[in-house]
């Protein structure tokens, strides 16, 4: 069995990775909600991101205010933030050196170069005018780390740690993302079905870079059920709640396998997947949408923290 600790450093790099992304796509959902938004409405989109980013307490500790510029900052590249996108990309280089021996080569210098390019152009403020650009910077230099590990690297227990950090975080992005929109940013239920509405639902498909193939499943039919339903149960979809369980399961298989033993995060992961596949979007609305994503993150959590326990990546 691998020492807990590369398994670790594994898991933890790819997570990182994912989570920069992560939350350079919450960013770029805030800032197209805030420009749907009516000039009448509450301005709370930029808090509910922050909410949803679990940071509204740390900004809150330097700014008085939701001020775009403050906000985009703080997320992107404010070191006090530790779930800022530079903080994330340095982790995600520490992990990386610290496991550089199981790594090909190629993904090492991905890393190193995505922490490098964006080092760089963190270095300055972000304003309204490169916010785009730098989003699609931190999103391409995340694309190139994968496409490294998926053309490079064996497909062993090294390649299955690396694979379980991506889509535990992944899955937990998708949910937070949902839930923000259904649950804390529409300004209230006299809003459902409005134009504002359906415009938010639309920066959710982008956000998450779904909305060309939602359309290929539709047809152009555009609904919150249905945006809802897409993103948590179709399993084709690359960042769907469904797909991304999916893969953790089917990666703890590769590592029964390879070791020859069962643990608790097998069952655990089993049980989730179960749950998913056995649902429908009307008992997910039925029970209500925010209480399913937050039932779900905290199931997710507990995946992952029995998952560091099973596999000892400290020790």
């Amino acid at each position: 069995m691998m020492l807990g600790k590369t398994a670790g450093g594994l898991f933890w790099m790819c997570r990182y990775l994912e989570r920069a992304e992560s939350v350079a796509r919450l960013v770029e959902a805030g800032w197209h909600m805030a420009l749907t938004q009516s000039a009448s409405a509450d301005s709370n989109e930029w808090e509910s991101i922050l909410i949803t980013a679990g940071i509204l307490d740390a900004y809150k500790q330097k700014y008085d205010t939701f001020a775009t510029a403050n906000v985009v900052n703080f997320m992107l590249r404010d070191r006090d933030n530790v779930s800022s996108v530079m903080s994330n990309i340095e982790l995600a280089r520490q992990n990386a050196r610290m496991v550089r021996t199981a790594l090909s080569s190629e993904v090492w210098e991905a890393t190193n170069e995505a922490w490098m390019t964006l080092r760089e152009i963190l270095a300055r403020p972000v304003t309204d005018r490169n916010l785009h650009d730098t989003l699609a910077t931190i999103r391409l230099n995340s694309s190139v780390v994968r496409g490294a590990l998926h053309g490079t690297m064996l497909r062993n227990d090294i390649f299955a740690f690396a694979r379980l950090g991506t889509f535990i975080e992944r899955a937990d992005n998708t949910a937070r993302i949902l839930d923000v929109k259904y649950y804390v940013l529409l300004p209230s239920a006299a809003f459902v079905g409005t134009s504002m509405d359906n415009a938010q639902w639309e920066v959710i498909l982008r956000s998450v870079s779904a909305e060309r193939s939602y359309r290929w499943v539709t047809a152009g039919d555009s609904s919150a059920k249905g945006i809802a339903e897409f993103l948590i149960l179709d399993a084709r979809m690359p960042r769907s709640v469904a797909f991304c369980i999916s893969k953790v399961r089917q990666y703890l298989g590769h590592l029964a396998e390879e070791y020859g033993t069962r643990l608790p995060s097998h069952d655990l992961a089993d049980q989730l997947d179960a749950r998913i596949r056995n649902t429908d979007i009307e008992a997910v609305f039925q029970t209500g949408l925010h209480e399913f994503l937050g039932e779900f993150i905290s199931d997710n959590i507990r995946l992952a923290n029995h998952i560091e326990r099973d596999f000892r990546f400290y020790g």
